[in-house]
């Protein structure tokens, strides 16, 4: 759970690097959060959609700057099936070893 809180602590944070385990356990955890509020009410479900908008945002674009890549290839996920799949292959790979144009190696830093 620390994983999903600490995402939404950074709420519209969209420098630095996520790891591979930040984002899918967030991922994860928001996609149980969502199915428990849709099945009580669609209306739950879509409240609480638009509140984690910005944090979904954030932490993919802090996982593709953990990757080396941009933030703005998050935008290739607007092509229906083949933006997905793109992203998922990027969402999946390793940290970029070492410092990066985005920060340090979040691997390095964490406890």
């Amino acid at each position: 759970m620390n994983w999903y809180v600490d995402v939404l602590k950074k709420y519209a944070v969209f420098d630095g690097r996520a790891r591979r385990q930040e984002f899918w356990m967030f991922a994860l955890i928001n996609f149980i959060v969502a199915l428990v509020l849709n099945f009580i009410s669609p209306f739950l479900g879509g409240i609480y959609a638009l509140a984690v908008l910005l944090p979904n945002i954030g932490v993919g674009v802090r996982r593709l700057h953990d990757i080396g890549r941009s933030g703005w290839w998050l935008l290739v996920g607007l092509i229906p099936l083949v933006g997905w799949i793109v992203l998922i292959v990027f969402f999946v790979q390793d940290s970029q070893p070492g410092d990066n144009q985005f920060g340090p190696n979040p691997k390095a830093v964490a406890p």
